[in-house]
């Protein structure tokens, strides 16, 4: 399937300053599957290793940091020659071995001429939780995240739609001919979501039923992780935090409060349960921005944040919302309609490399993203119905005056002044091309 990421592997490949590329990405989001579409595109040989699923591996890092002997060990064992230029070697799961992280500097230092990937879903926990030495400055960095909408159109064999939409004008409404597929794509993916083999399976089969048994394992999968990566005691926290992201994702004041995780439970016992699921790229937090000045991280409130998952078609499996109820847009669940319009907006702007913030003022006034662009601050107000009269958006024009901003919604495309404003009204189906009007 297409991914995007698939150009910045090549770009990353022909750099002249390359360094060993870090592959990051929540479990199952495709990491091994697209590096080894990148092998079978740009070089003649490919060597794979998977710490995980072999311990044999890690024992010929263990003598030392001769990274010509490393090569030649892993020759032997692959009974593959590794030729740098012509060769991509993958470590995968380097989490599971600590000195295989550590090699990545010798790596970077002594055999720059080799390709050298590594991924890891866990890394981040795994650095944090076993105290691993990271080489600084050493390595190279891509995110991968789980299938954008616009990768799910195109997985859809609805490419054509996205060739229509690179260059749409904002001054021209759109017909239905293009606006009915993309409303029914963007339903399908609150269902799906971007899962590769999630995706898969409902291009295969399109059946709810095979997609949410797919979904329901990933979950499965994911609690098994915690038992088996964190720490014994922090176990049942990470399951109650992660149990009651939809929930407080839902609430009206979707701010995340630690006491409404568990009865009796602070802030300062669960903070590590937290950061634990977002060190595993399962969850994000967005922070408040109080005062929108550049840059947003250095006025960001870390201590208060919402926490969105990772993939809208997780959270959808995981609260429980049936399909039937997003397709036929039913009003008994308009709460998880405005968390999930919310969850997958600042899942595209993620994608396509933006930090969000949000902004909010008392109890009366908020704008659900605010992210940094050349310089500027640009608010995005995001609306799950066609409903785009948005005062906390004007009232933050008319205070910070901002160039310009975003309204999302199921409204048409369109521009307008807002305050001293210029306002873009674009469908929520083209988060993906925001930068073409900004």
């Amino acid at each position: 399937m297409y991914r995007d990421i698939l150009e910045d592997l090549k770009k990353w490949k022909d750099k002249s300053r390359r360094k060993p590329l870090l592959l990051a990405g929540v479990r199952q989001c495709g990491k091994t599957y697209i590096v080894g579409e990148f092998a079978k595109e740009c070089f003649d040989s490919y060597v794979y290793l998977n710490f995980e699923a072999s311990e044999k591996i890690a024992a010929i890092f263990e003598y030392d940091f001769d990274v010509k002997r490393i090569i030649t060990e892993i020759e032997r064992y692959t009974k593959t020659e590794i030729i740098p230029g012509k060769t991509l070697v993958f470590f995968d799961e380097i989490g599971e071995c600590a000195r295989a992280i550590t090699s990545l500097k010798y790596f970077c230092e002594n055999m720059k001429e080799l390709h050298l990937v590594c991924a890891g879903s866990l890394l981040g926990v795994a650095i944090k939780e076993k105290k691993i030495s990271f080489p600084v400055g050493k390595v190279n960095r891509l995110q991968l995240y789980p299938m954008s909408f616009k990768e799910f159109v195109i997985a859809n064999g609805r490419d054509d739609l996205i060739e229509v939409f690179k260059d749409w004008p904002i001054d021209r409404s759109i017909p239905e001919l293009y606006s009915v597929p993309m409303d029914k794509l963007l339903k399908e993916y609150y269902i799906v979501g971007g899962m590769p083999e999630v995706v898969k399976t409902w291009i295969e089969t399109h059946d709810i039923d095979e997609v949410e048994e797919v979904q329901n394992e990933i979950l499965s999968d994911y609690a098994d992780d915690f038992s088996k990566h964190a720490p014994v005691t922090e176990v049942p926290k990470i399951r109650w935090i992660w149990d009651s992201v939809p929930v407080q994702l839902a609430k009206e004041n979707n701010k995340f409060i630690f006491s409404h995780v568990k009865e009796g439970k602070r802030s300062a016992e669960l903070e590590d349960a937290l950061e634990w699921l977002e060190y595993a790229g399962l969850i994000k937090r967005t922070e408040l921005v109080e005062k929108p000045e550049i840059p947003l991280a250095g006025g960001a409130d870390k201590t208060y944040f919402k926490v969105y998952m990772s993939d809208v078609g997780l959270l959808r499996a995981k609260s429980k919302v049936s399909a039937d109820t997003i397709l036929e847009e039913s009003d008994l669940y308009v709460r998880f309609k405005g968390a999930f319009a919310e969850n997958y907006v600042q899942n595209e702007l993620q994608v396509t490399g933006k930090e969000p913030y949000f902004w909010r003022s008392g109890n009366s006034a908020e704008v659900d993203f605010l992210y940094e662009a050349n310089g500027e601050i640009i608010p995005v107000e995001v609306k799950a119905a066609d409903n785009t009269q948005a005062k906390s958006y004007k009232q933050f024009c008319k205070k910070y005056n901002p160039r310009i901003g975003f309204k999302m919604s199921k409204k048409n495309i369109a521009e307008n002044l807002c305050e001293n404003t210029m306002t873009y009204s674009i469908p929520l189906y083209l988060g993906w091309n925001i930068d073409k009007y900004k």
